[in-house]
Formats: structure tokens, sequence, C-alpha cells
């Protein structure tokens, strides 16, 4: 079974996260959203609240779960079985980011395989630290959210 890891603090899940989900999953057989706790960031949203709104968002989607982990990414995967990690690029800046991480796991652990994907176009400019900002200042984030998180912040 191809089980992935897509790990991220997703605070919040935005819509250019989605992208490399929705087009991951017909590459694995299974894709576990794993809500990283980090210990150096503060985030805006509970762990709870990230993880209910990627449940909400996968719900008709059984080949996607989420999780929340702490720790090494690398001791994740092997926990559920995961031969793959899953990243998103937007720039080529990331990529140099991504990168080093990717040859830190690799040197941790040689069965463990990341994966690359770019994200589509319209995308690239949403990250989670823009959106909390215009969240933070009362803007509307709805252009760079799912439907599921633009709601429950509305509540």
């Amino acid at each position: 079974m191809r089980i992935c890891l897509f790990p991220g603090t997703f605070d919040p899940i935005t819509l250019g996260h989605v992208d490399i989900i929705d087009r991951s999953i017909p590459l694995f057989d299974k894709v576990v959203v794993g809500v990283g706790l980090n210990s150096t960031k503060t985030p805006m949203f509970s762990a709870e609240q990230r993880l209910q709104w990627i449940q909400e968002i996968y719900k008709n989607q059984p080949k996607v779960e989420g999780a929340v982990y702490e720790g090494l990414t690398i001791e994740y995967c092997k926990l559920i079985g995961a031969r793959f990690i899953l990243r998103g690029i937007r720039y080529v800046s990331d990529f140099e980011y991504e990168k080093t991480i990717a040859d830190a796991n690799r040197t941790l652990d040689k069965s463990i395989e990341t994966i690359f994907l770019t994200g589509e176009p319209k995308y690239t400019s949403v990250a989670s630290t823009i959106v909390r900002d215009i969240i933070r200042n009362g803007g509307n984030a709805s252009p760079f959210l799912p439907a599921e998180v633009y709601q429950s912040l509305k509540k």
C-alpha cells in the first residue's frame, strides 16, 4: 500500500494546500494530511480546529485522512507506514529549502522518499502567513480558503 504523509502546519489549510492534496490522490493509496505541532511556531488556530477542517473538506474522499503529530516527520512516517513524504513547491526558493529537509530525511531513512508537486500558478501567492494576516485584520480571506474553512471563520 502506497501511503503518503503531507506534513505541514495548515494554519489555516488554504486552496494551495487543497490543490496539492487533490492532485496527489491518484498517486497514492492513502494520503495522510499531518498537522505537525512545531514548538517554534505559535499557531493562530488550534490543532483540533485544523484537523477538523481537513476532515470536513475530505469527508467524501476515503483516501485522505487527517492526523496531528509531534516530533520528527520521518518518525511519524515510520509509525503510520508511509514510504512517501509529499511537499508542495510554489517558488524556486521553496525548492531550495525543501530539498535540504528532504536530504536530511533521506539521511535518517533511505526507504522514505520525498515527492514534490508544484502548485497551480493561480495559488502561488497563497501562503498561510498572508492569509492569517488578512484574517487578523478583518479582510476577506475567501479567495484563498476552502469554503469549509471560510464558513467556520464567519461564525
